[in-house]
């Protein structure tokens, strides 16, 4: 199919494309391609940005397994999150947001602290989902003179205009907000729970309930999940934008499914959770693929929404957990774990500040971490991770002696672009770093690149000598794969109120 050129697009719900069969075998072809398509328009507006990021539609195909070969030692990975480097924000387990009414703002000034705690986290092994957490009653709302230690029981500062609001929000044991500068903007709240004391039962169901094709003007429609295991397949489609979805944190909150292509789903068709709609933002959720390594292609979230953010959230899978399919994407302080091409997809999309984590793979597979699909270089897409820790799961570090090798990734498409700046990486990145999809296919179009990182793994003395790979050794060029310039973060990102590093570190 042909190639998309590089105009402003905003991405609408594709038509699900046939199902990939992945061979029995650990060869590789020539052909093997990815499945997906999308179909461009103009963004809405406000605000007014630059161009999105253009997509183009790709076929189906089977995507082989790596092979395996041995290695005399690994070393093991440490558990947590590294000291934290130049300054940045190094963020852990997030405490829950409270329920609420009508809301009209949250405050900025107090987003940061209210969402993340800076306790460390160690690497999970997430093949089993949590169980389902309770609801807690009488948490309180976040105000102003709450002792920054007491954050992680607080919940969401809110200001209600109306007086027979405020006196519903105070009679539910909660204070409100005096003061609302710095604050993002929302339009309404919806509560799901599980118990049935809230708006809603189901995610679907909240979705459901917002309003159509807004612009953002007006701010976000708030849905607040309480804590509980979601198991159902959620899509937020082109006409519902500006939804911000906010859960009672990682491992709390938890969308979970398992279609996968062996059981006759497609990678498209597969997803857990999809989005599509402009401006979408979650905040402290998981999201779960738990079909297993055995199951080949099985998507947790696919994400096609331009100027859309996760922030706190984990991603928990196998092959192809994360489908970062095409526009603007930010993910922020998230943790994402699976084994073959586990981020993949042809977005523009940094990550900031996540914990990247490889899982112990079928016998025979390798792991590789990206699998970017940009197919013309007229296309503004690509893969950056910047500030990230890149590391083995605890499955994988209990593997001492194991011959599971893992590489940064592997061109899924012939101009596929993914650099990795800032980030520290464990002894579990092989030498070579990145992995061919099939012999010499894409080798001198494609675009790889390492800056300025730190860790057993990020030693380039022994990488790959493609025309393609390249060791950036000045900022300049570094710099193209920032928040600022790459995504355009500066123009939309701040009414998220998501905390971000807009250059270098």
């Amino acid at each position: 199919m042909p190639a998309s050129s590089s105009t402003p697009s905003t991405a609408t719900s594709p038509a699900a494309p046939p199902c990939r069969t992945p061979p029995s075998t650990p060869s590789r072809t020539a052909s093997s391609s990815r499945s997906s398509t999308s179909t461009s328009s103009s963004p809405p507006a406000p605000p007014p940005t630059p161009a999105a990021p253009s997509s183009t539609p790709r076929p189906t195909s089977s995507r082989p397994s790596s092979p395996r070969s041995s290695r005399t030692s690994r070393p093991a990975s440490t558990a947590s999150r590294p000291p934290p480097r130049r300054g940045a924000s190094r963020t852990a387990s997030r405490p829950p947001l409270s329920n609420g009414n009508k809301l009209y703002s949250v405050s900025l000034s107090l987003f940061n602290r209210a969402w993340v705690k800076k306790k460390p986290k160690k690497a999970r092994n997430v093949s089993v989902p949590p169980k389902e957490v309770p609801v807690p009653n009488g948490r309180k709302l976040l105000f102003h003179e709450v002792d920054v230690g007491r954050l992680g029981d607080s919940g969401l500062p809110v200001k209600i205009s109306s007086r027979a609001g405020r006196d519903l929000y105070e009679r539910s044991g909660r204070r409100l907000l005096q003061s609302s500068s710095d604050a993002v903007l929302v339009s309404d709240i919806v509560v799901v729970s599980q118990d049935g004391t809230g708006n809603f039962t189901t995610i679907t169901d909240a979705v459901s309930s917002a309003p159509n094709k807004t612009d953002g003007s007006s701010g976000y429609y708030l849905i607040l999940v309480t804590a509980g295991v979601y198991q159902e397949y959620v899509l937020i489609p082109k006409y519902k934008r500006y939804l911000m979805m906010v859960g009672d944190g990682i491992n709390q909150t938890v969308v979970t499914g398992d279609h996968n292509n062996i059981d006759g789903w497609t990678t498209f068709k597969s997803a857990t959770f999809a989005v599509v709609g402009q401006g979408f933002v979650a905040v402290n959720m998981t999201f779960q693929n738990t079909a297993g390594p055995a199951k080949h292609q099985a998507v947790a979230v696919r994400n096609g929404a331009d100027q859309s953010t996760f922030y706190s959230c984990s991603f928990e899978g196998y092959q192809d957990t994360l489908y970062t399919h095409s526009m603007r994407q930010f993910y922020k302080s998230c943790d994402i774990y699976g084994t073959v091409d586990y981020i993949f997809g042809n977005a523009a999309v940094v990550f900031q500040d996540c914990n990247i984590y490889s899982r112990l793979p079928m016998r025979g597979q390798s792991n590789t971490i990206t699998a970017q699909g940009r197919t013309d270089p007229g296309q503004n897409t690509g893969t950056s991770i910047q500030d990230c820790n890149i590391a083995a799961a605890a499955d994988l570090a209990a593997d001492v002696g194991g011959s599971t090798r893992t590489y940064l990734g592997r061109p899924w498409k012939e101009y596929s672009r993914t650099v990795i700046m800032q980030s520290r990486m464990d002894g579990l990145i092989d030498s070579a770093g990145w992995l061919p999809w099939n012999e010499t296919f894409a080798l001198s179009t494609l675009y790889y690149a390492e800056f300025d990182n730190s860790g057993p793994g990020s030693d380039t003395s022994g990488r790959i000598s493609w025309p393609g790979y390249h060791v950036i050794s000045n900022s300049t060029e570094a710099l193209n794969y920032t928040v600022t310039s790459f995504v355009f973060g500066d123009n939309w990102l701040p009414q998220t109120g998501v905390p971000y590093s807009s250059g270098l570190l």
